[in-house]
């Protein structure tokens, strides 16, 4: 059974929720309709007329995005000019587009933690702090012999997590009544009659991201047909979210070093160096696409460079006279999102059973050249 749109892109939002994208991001579905079955699903870093070609060739009914290719405001939707062809292939083939953005740049697993994993920074944070999840609680009054299994079904699911700790709940006796009325199917007690059962109350807290998840999770392992649950906001703030990240390296070492690790990890054929290469670096910060207005949180947060893209000559000269190393590898290094999301899509389509298949776009689409 094939998912459809609406379904590849709500696991999507998942892993990167629309709340955590940058005021009037452009964000969402973009060409087409998601109201349609979803066998193959193109995801790369831009939508260009070779992407479309090849979304079309590969039977892809869907594209995931991450630059988006309505940004701007149309005024007018031309089949005679580049942008126009692009869309009149879309729309003739019935493709549509979705766009993930910087709420992709901000998510857990996003295009940032890619960046870093791959050159291996480790303990990162944001660089730059944009959203702070809430957290919730959870209550689901549960019969005794059935807790451990709603336990472990919310657990699976992401709930229980506090800090560095996980599976955290509490849980105390009670007794439960109920009377099943007439139409009913009760799992314990007959209908028309009262019951009385020793429950648990089975607490455990969750994230607003991930509430949709748990919930269906502990509806379908709980053994009654109508479970009694109850969700409570708390004021306990959640994980923090943001742009880049700043992390350790494993071992120190030096700029020059460090840059032939971003061209390996990245895949890009040259970066851009300011600094001089003996500098011995021990914290970096990463930020995918153009991050030349976050060299000042860099320096705050203590990294001793930043590995950012599209890094302007003047950018630069102040970097340099403030102690600060710069690597720049282009904006086209966040095309290391296209494997990435993809492994990621495949991984939740099989949990849900479901035959619709991720690929990673293989059209190169730097537009940069040396000579």
């Amino acid at each position: 059974m094939y998912g459809n749109g609406q379904t590849v892109t709500s696991l999507l939002d998942e892993l990167a929720p629309k709340r955590y994208a940058v005021e009037d991001d452009r964000i969402g579905l973009q060409v087409g309709s998601l109201a349609k079955e979803v066998r193959r699903v193109l995801v790369t870093l831009d939508v260009t007329e070779e992407v479309a070609d090849e979304a079309i060739r590969e039977g892809a009914e869907l594209i995931i995005a991450h630059h988006a290719p309505i940004y701007r405001p149309l005024k007018s939707l031309r089949t005679d000019t580049p942008a126009g062809k692009v869309f009149e292939k879309l729309i003739k083939h019935d493709v549509a587009v979705y766009v993930a953005h910087s709420n992709l740049d901000a998510a857990v697993g996003g295009i940032n933690d890619l960046m870093a994993d791959a050159i291996g920074l480790t303990d990162t944070v944001p660089l730059d702090p944009t959203y702070t999840e809430r957290r919730k609680k959870l209550v689901v009054y549960v019969p005794t012999d059935h807790a451990d299994q709603v336990a472990d079904a919310l657990f699976r699911s992401g709930a229980g997590h506090i800090g560095r700790y996980s599976h955290c709940s509490f849980r105390s006796n009670g007794t439960g009544t109920f009377l099943p009325l007439t139409g009913t199917n009760p799992f314990i007690g007959q209908e028309g009659q009262l019951e009385q059962v020793d429950e648990i109350r089975l607490e455990t807290i969750l994230s607003e991201t991930g509430e949709r998840r748990v919930v269906r999770a502990m509806l379908e392992a709980h053994p009654y047909e109508e479970p009694a649950y109850d969700l409570y906001p708390l004021e306990l703030p959640g994980e923090t979210f943001g742009i880049g990240r700043t992390g350790k390296l494993a071992q120190p070492c030096t700029l020059d070093e460090l840059a032939e690790r971003v061209k390996t990890g990245f895949e890009v054929p040259f970066v851009r160096i300011v600094g001089r290469g003996d500098t011995v670096i021990k914290k970096a910060a990463v930020l995918g696409g153009m991050g030349a207005d976050y060299v000042s949180h860099a320096q705050f947060a203590g990294a001793d460079v930043l590995i950012t893209g599209d890094i302007d000559y003047h950018t630069a000269h102040d970097a340099l006279a403030a102690g600060m190393c710069l690597i720049d590898p282009g904006h086209n290094a966040e095309k290391i999102m296209r494997t990435g999301v993809a492994d990621y899509l495949n991984r939740r389509l099989r949990e849900r059973k479901l035959d619709t298949i991720a690929m990673a776009s293989s059209v190169d689409t730097e537009v940069f050249r040396l000579r």
